[in-house]
């Protein structure tokens, strides 16, 4: 008797062709006269309720404004506190706890790899600079600046710094060129 009343009481929810069916049967030639009037009128009570709770809910939300208002409390600062109260939650959770601390752990690996790798660049420009090419490149370098010396502005056993040897040449090649327009020699200090 059990597995009859099973297969009348369902327990699967209503599938689509099942709530069609439902939603065009027509239960009002069911209905007697009386039931009729007893569901208009509860019908309409309801609409009546709805309606009310609606001016009470607009009631409440003016009042609402107003008391904001009086606070000085405006759209902008609730958002301002809603935004910071989210941060916060956020901050809070484990999640972002473990993804800041892997990134700062990984923040510092990258610091010390990139100081490792300063520190190796300057030691191997170290090492160039003591190098016999770079010696050999640097000598040629002076030789060349103090045979520019020589021939630019006589002798100056001073040495003097790659800045004075471009202005005494510049100097030297505007002398040579007195008989040309002031504008070469406008170019040449420039």
């Amino acid at each position: 008797m059990e597995a009859q009343a099973q297969g009348l009481l369902e327990t699967e929810p209503l599938r689509g062709r099942d709530e069609d069916a439902v939603a065009s049967a027509d239960f009002s030639s069911m209905l007697s006269d009386e039931e009729r009037e007893e569901l208009k009128a509860e019908l309409v009570q309801l609409e009546d309720e709805i309606t009310t709770l609606r001016q009470v809910l607009s009631a409440k939300e003016r009042h609402l404004v107003e008391i904001k208002q009086k606070l000085g409390m405006n759209l902008m600062n609730e958002l301002k506190q809603n935004f910071s109260k989210s941060w916060h939650d956020m901050q809070t959770t484990t999640a972002y706890k473990k993804t800041h601390e892997t990134l700062s752990h990984a923040g510092q690996k990258a610091t010390a790899a990139f100081s490792n790798v300063g520190t190796a660049i300057s030691k191997k420009f170290g090492d160039m600079r003591n190098s016999p090419t770079f010696k050999s490149f640097e000598e040629r370098v002076e030789t060349t600046v103090t045979s520019l010396k020589t021939k630019v502005g006589g002798t100056n056993s001073g040495g003097g710094s790659f800045e004075e040897v471009l202005s005494s040449t510049a100097h030297a090649s505007a002398q040579s060129s007195a008989g040309a327009p002031r504008r070469a020699e406008e170019e040449l200090q420039c």
